[in-house]
């Protein structure tokens, strides 16, 4: 991982245009998506200079569905603890938590006065117009955040429509585009080409390494729910092993690391468990 570790840059607009600025670094921002102030923290520090947020972490975290816009709250308190850390913070918004683009501009504004420097917006099939609609709204209300615009074509279908979906988000304002599902190199260079905006994939583990995705001119490559998944998976595989009276192997942080990563002052009390 070669991310500047750096600090976030004060004020607004030096934020703003330092994420920005890493979509057109010479190689994709691989931007990991974390579930709590904690996942978020512990990637920052392996020098991860910018963080996403992931939807599903958020949802499955307080026992919501994801995609339903339930998580409002949750997403906006989470944004709140993490805007001021030293990272340039991406919010997963799902669809903006509203079919009404003011409503949604108005939420993206509060995710930008709390620190958010990019928000991501998912279309779900819905009216292309409709979601060119929110892209608009959003950058009228907060002109500095980058708006990541996201179709499901490849996600929810076959890909049909893709191209026209992205050029009308593009003409709304979004500053870059997301296409999930889509591993097909030939395809993703393809619309690289078309693109004047940065481009967008989720990584898969069947599909492209990173380095291939690169070699095509990718710009951003989001890990979604995998690292919350993962970490589910790990959790029910050590306590398989030790319920199969195995020890439990992979790395594992002690409480004191983990305890540290907590806000300055929110740390363990005097005589608090070391468990």
């Amino acid at each position: 991982m070669t991310a500047d570790p750096q600090q976030k840059p004060s004020g607004p607009a030096a934020a703003d245009t330092a994420f920005a600025a890493l979509h057109h670094a010479g190689e994709p921002l691989l931007l990991p998506n974390a579930w709590d102030h904690a996942s978020a923290r512990a990637l920052a520090g392996q020098g991860f200079r910018a963080v996403g947020t992931t939807s599903l972490g958020v949802a499955a975290a307080a026992g919501l569905p994801d995609g339903a816009a339930a998580t409002r709250e949750e997403t906006l308190r989470l944004a709140m603890a993490l805007g001021s850390e030293p990272l340039l913070l991406s919010v997963d918004a799902e669809g903006g938590f509203s079919d009404d683009p003011d409503e949604v501009a108005r939420y993206a504004r509060e995710l930008y006065a709390v620190g958010a420097v990019g928000i991501n917006l998912e279309d779900g099939l819905g009216p292309t117009a409709r979601h060119a609609e929110k892209i608009a709204a959003v950058k009228r209300a907060a002109p500095g955040l980058f708006v990541n615009a996201r179709t499901d074509t490849h996600w929810l279908s076959d890909g049909d429509g893709t191209l026209a979906r992205l050029d009308a988000y593009r003409e709304a304002g979004a500053d870059g585009v997301f296409v999930p599902g889509l591993t097909d190199l030939h395809a993703i260079e393809a619309l690289v080409r078309h693109l004047d905006v940065p481009l967008n994939v989720l990584y898969s583990p069947g599909g492209p390494t990173v380095p291939h995705l690169a070699d095509v001119g990718v710009s951003r490559i989001s890990l979604g729910s995998l690292l919350y998944r993962r970490a589910l998976g790990a959790a029910l595989e050590a306590v398989s092993d030790l319920r199969a009276g195995r020890t439990p192997t992979g790395p594992t942080p002690s409480y004191d690391e983990v305890a540290g990563l907590a806000a300055p002052g929110r740390g363990p009390g005097p005589g608090q468990p070391r468990e």
